[in-house]
């Protein structure tokens, strides 16, 4: 994502990690918070939660503390909403503006720039803001005012862990009956079941391909969040907390810090299969 901006603007990079941010080609590098905030009018977090956002966003040494008033908070991170209307509110009374703006799409959509990025957030601070978020995505898309970008990605990510869950029990009752997991991919892709997520969980299975982009762990904080919210909201959601469980049983298992199609190694353990093909 840093990369495709530093194509169109000047970007100033930091993360607490110098490998990650040396790696950002044409970009200056920041030494800290406030030596980025210094040269900055949009700063654009993605972050791996809603602790760490907030904490850089409005914590004792945060970006409040260090940006203008008329600068921009964009945050690209999956975080919970009740977070990033806290953000919101806080750095409004500095005059900084705030976007919630989550991106769905993994790693090759942000190689590609082909990201989904729901926002949320003020629509005149969304439509300045619009071209940079167009730089590094596909799909740029308000939904309403700040938190319910991040309400439109739990709800992606609630459909897409649902999926990746019913994707490895299926492709593990296949395997243990006798069918080909390839064949059986090959069946089914152009059907009614086709999704990108199928399109990355099979080959992946398949392939015994288990490198992250997003990972298991992720996915589980992700919806751990969307449960939370469905709590706040009295709404019932049982597709989502059985997927849950899957993840969870992942992580358990060992697999957290692999890519979402690891959760096939759970049946795997369970059933005593293994999803690769003989084709």
């Amino acid at each position: 994502m840093a990369r495709h901006l530093t194509s169109r603007y000047n970007v100033v990079v930091f993360d607490t990690d110098p490998r990650r941010r040396d790696a950002v080609t044409g970009s200056r590098k920041a030494e800290s918070l406030s030596d980025l905030a210094a040269e900055a009018d949009v700063v654009l977090l993605s972050l791996p939660g809603s602790a760490p956002v907030r904490e850089v966003a409005i914590g004792s040494n945060g970006l409040a503390q260090h940006l203008p008033a008329g600068s921009t908070v964009i945050d690209a991170s999956t975080t919970e909403p009740s977070v990033s209307r806290e953000i919101a509110s806080t750095l409004a009374e500095k005059g900084i503006d705030f976007l919630d703006a989550p991106v769905s799409g993994g790693e090759l959509g942000a190689r590609d720039a082909t990201l989904s990025i729901m926002v949320g957030g003020k629509p005149e601070v969304f439509e300045r803001c619009r071209a940079v978020l167009e730089t590094i995505g596909k799909s740029v898309v308000r939904i309403g005012d700040a938190g319910t970008g991040e309400i439109a990605k739990l709800v992606n990510n609630m459909i897409v862990a649902s999926t990746f869950a019913v994707v490895a029990e299926g492709f593990a009752l296949a395997v243990k009956n006798g069918v080909d997991p390839r064949t059986l991919y090959n069946a089914i892709r152009d059907g009614w079941a086709g999704s990108k997520v199928l399109d990355v969980s099979a080959p992946g299975m398949i392939q015994r391909n288990f490198t992250p982009g997003g990972t298991v762990n992720m996915m589980l904080k992700d919806v751990g969040y969307a449960l939370s919210l469905a709590s706040e909201s009295s709404i019932p959601v049982p597709s989502t907390s059985q997927a849950n469980e899957v993840f969870k049983a992942a992580k358990a298992a060992g697999f957290g810090s692999e890519a979402q199609q690891a959760i096939i190694k759970v049946w795997e353990l369970l059933a005593g299969i293994q999803i690769s093909s003989q084709g």
